[in-house]
This record gives C-alpha cells, structure tokens and sequence, in this order.
C-alpha cells in the first residue's frame, strides 16, 4: 500500500512563496500535484512523470515548479509569487502507469495541506 503525506502549507502574502512536500513510501512512476478550492473541483497543477519533463496548468506555469528528491523519497512543489487565487488544499498524487498527465486517475492520494494565500 502507497501512502502519501504532504506537508509545507500555510498563510502568505500575495508574492510569497511556499514549498510543498510530499513523502511517499514507495516510489511510482508517476506523481502530481492537485488542488482543490472551496466550492470548486479539483484541478491539476504539475505532474511529474520520471526520467521525463514535467507538465503543468497554465495558470501556475512559470511559477510553480515540481521536483522529485528519490534520496528522500520526497515529491515537492516550489510555488513562487502567490496570487490569492492560488488558495486552495494541495494534494499529492501517485500512479504506477508508465505514462501520466494531469487529466489521469491517479490511485494514490495524501490527505491534503492547506495554502492560504492573501492579498
């Protein structure tokens, strides 16, 4: 069973940053970034699929940006220049497939960690 902890959330100022972890106990193929917002659905913000190059939504391309340290078995996410409307809770995804996007299913979840971001 593949669990997933996130962890790196909280409250900043529009144009901070904050960096997302993510720990996982078996290391997958493929790994994503999620987020979700109050009264929203759930959209993608970064996968990361290895040994290739990472995806991203638009809306946070040039400013966030996914890495993976195997060392640590850590999945992250830098997000810098906050914009309020990155507010949301972040979750950690993961998939055994050999290929992934942002609109896959992924079968493993963390339980999220909060971003508040305010202006």
């Amino acid at each position: 069973q593949v669990q997933l902890v996130e962890s790196g959330g909280g409250s900043v100022q529009a144009g901070g940053s904050l960096r997302l972890s993510c720990e996982y106990t078996s290391r997958l193929r493929c790994m994503a970034w999620f987020r979700q917002a109050p009264g929203k659905e759930r959209e993608g913000v970064a996968s990361f699929v290895s040994y290739t190059i990472p995806t991203y939504a638009d809306s946070v391309k040039g400013r966030f940006t996914i890495s993976q340290d195997q060392t640590k078995n850590t999945l992250y996410l830098q997000m810098n220049n906050l914009k309020p409307e990155d507010t949301a809770m972040y979750y950690c995804a993961a998939s055994s497939a050999w290929a992934c996007s942002l609109r896959s299913t992924f079968p493993y979840w963390g339980q999220g960690t909060q971003v508040t971001v305010s202006s």
